[in-house]
């Protein structure tokens, strides 16, 4: 079967069933037999469905039967086959899919006007009938686009002195999305590896237009080079946008000065502090070559207790800010650093279309073995990427105590074998908010129908609905 063949919706194919391994010790990392029985005794089905029916799974009236089964899912298989447009009717037609399957990753998509996997019948007619008509607004932040501003680590590799920039892209996207847009159905996941994933979803945020959601994503857009621009933010006019002069004063700045100073020593060697020095605006080369001189001198304070990456940047913003240098552009040169090197790095274009896949929470990382858990965006300076649950430390946890003949018998508690849930009421958390309101809402006006009531009270409902929604 080629690639093509897969893509199109052929879907004909069986994992080797596995007899799982005995004994308490479960080597470490990804296995592929491993991920049969986390699919099959951890994967919350039922979160994910509820999460994806939006309310749509009652009986009420106004209930969508069709909203669940239009929704796309994508696996990709453990011998990189790719299987696209994969629909359900329903949670059990998912989890036996899953189950059957084994994919090493699920991707989530848009939910369209016809059930994906029906989409060829519709293309004959003619019509574009098969199009995207809700999605929820995404963002996916990558460690490795960050990686001219940190020295711990590069590309794939994350260690807890590079993770806080996460934490304050998270801080700094999570505020605006609340504060400036007025969303509040807000989901965090870690992308069990080296970065975040976000999900926006209300109601309003599902429904935008391709063309919203990049104005949204234009509004956090601050870097405007490349690799190899040496300035990548640069501020015009007398004042900063407020979303992120608020940013700079509440988050960045502090972070600046406080951690990252210090964990990417980043004043520490000549080739560290010329790429900030490239970023001064000095056409005579005057600012530079006083700051080149200080610094070359390797003088430090008689104070032990300044660090000299502290040293060297107060040195740097006393210069900039001292007034005496009369250079256009140098005003802001001490936030348009601080900018650079912390301010969130979004994958414009996976945020700008309502067809972009993302993977679905919950999913373990091929890589890593990671579980993809949400993260708590109010105590997201406590998250730990490398305390994160493994595929092989669940089933470790598992394999304790006998629970195995539990599991086998019916009678096992994810909640006392595992240190899973808590995760999984993190995510739960959202989910439970966003069907509440519209299970609430629904069952009020829907009690009103039985009655006979006029419809100024459904119409009212349905506004409240699609506000909080």
């Amino acid at each position: 079967m080629t690639r093509d063949e897969v893509s199109k919706g052929s879907d004909d194919m069986m994992i080797d069933e596995y007899e799982q391994k005995q004994g308490n010790v479960v080597p470490d990392g990804f296995n592929s037999h491993y991920l049969k029985v986390y699919y099959g005794k951890l994967f919350p089905y039922a979160d994910i469905f509820k999460w994806m029916s939006y309310g749509n799974d009652g009986k009420h009236p106004a209930c969508d039967q069709s909203y669940f089964s239009r929704r796309e899912f994508s696996f990709t298989l453990d011998n990189e086959v790719y299987l696209r447009f994969q629909s359900f009717n329903s949670m059990s037609e998912l989890e036996n899919s899953v189950k059957e399957k084994c994919p090493v990753k699920i991707d989530i998509g848009p939910v369209y006007s016809v059930d994906p996997s029906k989409r060829h019948a519709y293309a004959q007619s003619g019509d574009n009938v098969f199009t995207p008509v809700e999605r929820e607004l995404i963002f996916d932040i990558d460690m490795s686009d960050y990686d001219d501003v940190r020295y711990c680590c590069s590309g794939a590799d994350v260690c807890l002195e590079c993770w806080p920039l996460m934490t304050i892209a998270i801080k700094v996207i999570d505020t605006s999305l609340r504060d400036d847009f007025g969303f509040s159905h807000i989901l965090w996941v870690y992308s069990g590896r080296r970065g975040v994933h976000c999900w926006v979803c209300d109601g309003k945020a599902r429904r935008l237009t391709n063309e919203q959601r990049a104005a949204i994503a234009d509004y956090f857009r601050v870097y405007k080079g490349n690799e190899n621009s040496h300035k990548k933010v640069s501020f015009t006019g007398l004042a900063l946008h407020p979303f992120l002069a608020r940013s700079y004063t509440e988050v960045l700045m502090d972070f600046f000065e406080r951690k990252l100073l210090l964990s990417q020593e980043i004043f520490s060697t000549e080739e560290r502090y010329e790429k900030i020095l490239d970023m001064i605006p000095d056409p005579d080369q005057s600012i530079t070559s006083e700051l080149r001189g200080k610094w070359q001198e390797k003088r430090r304070t008689a104070n032990s207790k300044d660090d000299i990456n502290v040293l060297r940047w107060e040195q740097l913003k006393n210069v900039l800010q001292s007034g005496k240098h009369k250079v256009q552009g140098l005003r802001r040169c001490v936030e348009e650093i601080v900018f650079s090197f912390t301010y969130p790095r979004l994958d414009m274009e996976v945020s700008k279309h309502m067809n972009h896949l993302l993977k679905a929470p919950f999913c373990v990382h091929p890589k890593t073995g990671r579980v993809c858990v949400p993260i708590d965006p109010n105590r997201c300076e406590e998250f730990d990427p490398t305390a994160v649950p493994t595929l092989s430390n669940l089933l470790e946890q598992l394999n304790i105590g006998g629970l195995r003949a539990e599991v086998d018998n019916g009678n096992f508690d994810v909640g006392k074998a595992t240190n899973f849930p808590v995760y999984r009421r993190l995510g739960q958390n959202v989910t439970w908010k966003i069907n509440t309101v519209f299970q609430i809402v629904i069952f009020a006006a829907s009690a009103k129908i039985l009655q006979g009531g006029d419809g100024k009270f459904i119409q009212c409902e349905t506004a409240a609905v699609e506000e909080l929604l």
